[in-house]
C-alpha cells in the first residue's frame, strides 16, 4: 500500500484561495511537488493500492496528529495564511470531519480489507523535500524516514544505496519519529512493516525525473517484498 499525504495543492470552491496568491500553491508549502505522479507510477508498476489526498496540506495536514498545532497553519515557511489566521474550533472541527477522518478512515478500511484477507500490508508512504531550506543545500537525493521498524528501513536505504551514485538520508531530512502522522496511526501502532520515503523535489519536477524515481523505487520495493520475512508485523511500542 503506498499512501500519498500532500499529492494535492487543490482547494474546496468554498475555502477560495485562503487569502494567498496563486504562486503559493506551487510551493512545497501547499504539497510534495512530484509525489502524486511517482506514487500513481508506482502503484501501476506494482500492481499497488495507492491512496492520495485530494486537497492542499493548507487546508489541513493530513500527516499530523488531530491536536498537533501545525495541523493548520497559520505561518508556512514565511507565508502568512489569511484564511487559517483566525479559524475558531468550530471551523478547526468541520475540516477534520470533512477532510482529515474520512481520508484517514480511508486508510483504516483499505488495511482491515488486506489483514481480512490474510495479506500483511506493507505501508509506504512517499513525500518529497525542497533541494534547499533555509538557504542550505540539502545533499540527500532519498531520504529513508523511521521509528520502530528498522529492518524495513534498513532494507529500502541498503537498495537505494545497492544502485550507486545516490546520496541517501537515515531520518533525513527529517526525522521519522511523529506522534500522530500517519505512518504513526496506521502502521506503528499496528505493528505493520512500512517506510517513509523523501524525494527531493528537484529529482523529480519532470516526467524524466519521476520515470526515473519511479523505477529506482520499484525496485527497491520489490525486493523488499520478495523477502518474506522482511515483510511482517514490527514491534508497535504501544504494549
Amino acid at each position: 500500500m503506498i499512501l500519498c499525504d500532500h499529492a494535492s495543492n487543490a482547494l474546496p470552491p468554498e475555502y477560495g484561495d485562503l487569502g494567498l496568491p496563486a504562486e503559493q500553491f506551487e510551493r512545497h508549502i501547499a504539497y510534495d511537488i512530484g509525489a502524486r505522479a511517482v506514487v500513481l507510477g508506482l502503484a501501476a508498476c506494482l500492481g499497488a493500492t495507492a491512496l492520495l489526498s485530494c486537497y492542499s496540506r493548507l487546508l489541513i495536514d493530513p500527516n499530523r496528529g488531530m491536536d498537533d498545532p501545525t495541523l493548520i497553519m497559520r505561518l508556512s515557511d514565511g507565508a502568512v495564511v489569511p484564511g487559517n489566521s483566525r479559524i475558531d474550533e468550530a471551523e478547526r472541527q468541520r475540516r477534520i470531519a470533512r477532510f482529515y477522518r474520512p481520508y484517514h478512515a480511508a486508510i483504516a478500511a483499505e488495511i482491515e480489507a488486506m489483514l481480512s484477507a490474510g495479506v500483511t500490508p506493507l505501508i509506504v508512504s512517499l513525500h518529497s523535500f525542497t533541494p534547499i531550506w533555509k538557504f542550505t543545500p540539502r545533499p540527500w537525493h532519498v531520504g529513508i524516514l523511521w521509528d520502530r521498524d528498522a529492518a524495513t528501513a534498513q532494507a529500502m536505504m541498503q537498495g537505494f544505496a545497492a544502485q550507486g551514485g545516490i546520496v541517501v538520508g537515515d531520518n533525513e531530512p527529517y526525522h521519522g519519529a511523529l506522534e500522530g502522522d500517519t505512518i504513526d496511526t496506521h502502521a506503528n501502532r499496528r505493528g505493520l512493516p512500512h517506510g517513509l520515503i523523501e524525494l527531493r523535489q528537484d529529482l523529480i519536477a519532470t516526467k524524466s525525473g519521476v520515470d526515473e524515481w519511479v523505477e529506482r523505487v520499484a525496485r527497491v520495493l520489490q525486493a523488499i517484498l520478495n523477502d518474506p520475512p522482511r515483510v511482517r508485523q514490527v514491534p508497535d511500542g504501544h504494549g
